[in-house]
């Protein structure tokens, strides 16, 4: 299989690159690349063992930072934008702390560059024990999984990964990588340098992944960034109020 990362592209200007969070796909950032596309040249991207890119079972965020800039080189973009969402923010954070020459502004959705405890060990546990031969739709998958989940809508969310051929269930993503790469994705992000690129850390208001306490470590590695919340939201901010979102993503990108 191919090592080059999946995409989708639309729009022309300016680039701008959206990479999603954990257990994603490009998919998921949609609705953030349509409020884009009419001012931006778009790349939205399939993480590694996500969506329809290559698995491959390692995940330092120094090798997933890699995968973007190898894309980047092979389709001709000089410079982006980078917009990040939780472990896709993370993967953001890690281009800008190695390849600063490389990003324009900088836009985290609710992370920070710090190592979080484990919180997916249930959800990983329930898809690997989804009996993939036993469902013949997504309602069998939701039934298996709701055990182990308990918010419907982060079951729909994970259930996205399901795809079906020739009459078959199996997952998109590779669950065995990602678990086996799950201290990876916790860790916290490492630079020999701080970015002194602009940088927009947007928190939704009822989330828990950026805390006071983390303002001492944003501030040592992103000197130059400020902070919106929105309120009302949790860690899905930008589903939860796309309009608002897409307005203060692209207010700060026209400063």
């Amino acid at each position: 299989m191919t090592k080059n990362l999946h995409y989708q592209q639309q729009g022309s200007g300016a680039d701008i690159i959206l990479i999603h969070g954990l257990f994603g796909s490009l998919e998921n950032l949609n609705m953030v690349a349509k409020g884009l596309k009419d001012n931006y040249r778009v790349t939205n991207i399939d993480v590694r063992n996500h969506g329809l890119s290559f698995h491959k079972n390692a995940m330092s965020y120094q090798e997933l930072a890699q995968d973007v800039i190898e894309l980047m080189a092979r389709i001709n973009i000089e410079r982006a934008h980078i917009l990040g969402h939780s472990m896709g923010g993370k993967i953001a954070m890690q281009l800008a702390l190695d390849h600063s020459e490389k990003i324009d502004k900088l836009i985290i959705a609710d992370i920070a560059p710090v190592a979080y405890p484990p919180h997916h060990t249930q959800i990983i546990e329930g898809l690997q024990n989804i009996k993939l031969d036993d469902i013949s739709n997504r309602k069998d998958a939701d039934n298996q999984l709701s055990p182990y989940v308990d918010d419907i809508g982060v079951r729909q969310f994970l259930l996205r990964n399901l795809v079906a051929k020739d009459g078959k269930f199996n997952f998109k993503c590779n669950l065995d990588n990602i678990q086996q790469c799950y201290p990876q994705i916790m860790a916290a992000n490492q630079g020999k340098q701080a970015f002194k690129g602009e940088t927009l850390f947007i928190k939704g208001g009822n989330s828990n992944y950026i805390t006071t306490e983390h303002r001492d470590i944003i501030q040592a590695l992103f000197p130059n960034s400020r902070a919106k919340i929105i309120q009302g939201t949790g860690h899905w901010l930008h589903a939860e109020k796309t309009t608002v979102f897409n307005k203060i993503v692209n207010e700060y990108l026209n400063l």
